[in-house]
């Protein structure tokens, strides 16, 4: 199964480790700059091009590995009506990008940690 938390953490870890210096960083203040700079970043979320994955069937795989994730995103964005018309119109990858900036905040606050924990 695919796992969105880990998948997005792992792409802001990359992102930090080619476009950020973390010498002498404030942590806290990253985490701010990471979200503004990370929801339209296209190898985070996707949400530019409205594709990570430039690929349907990648997509479609992620996303129905995801069901109860989609139900908890529309929950809590609201989305439900804008998620059921992508979802019959097959537009798997319109949700997987809104899946991914749905778990962007926490998979930045567990990069953040895991940089503090390799800091001390």
């Amino acid at each position: 199964m695919y796992d969105y938390y880990e998948a997005v953490k792992e792409d802001v870890l990359n992102y930090i480790e080619d476009e950020v210096d973390t010498d002498g960083i404030d942590f806290e203040e990253l985490e701010t700059q990471l979200y503004d700079d990370l929801f339209t970043e296209d190898s985070v979320t996707g949400n530019a091009s409205g594709s990570y994955t430039f690929n349907y069937a990648q997509a479609q795989e992620y996303v129905e590995d995801n069901k109860d994730l989609i139900r908890e995103m529309c929950s809590e964005f609201g989305n439900e009506e804008q998620v059921k018309n992508w979802w019959f119109s097959d537009d798997y990858e319109s949700i997987d990008v809104s899946l991914r900036c749905y778990v962007l905040g926490s998979a930045i606050s567990s990069a953040i940690e895991e940089l503090r924990e390799a800091a001390e």
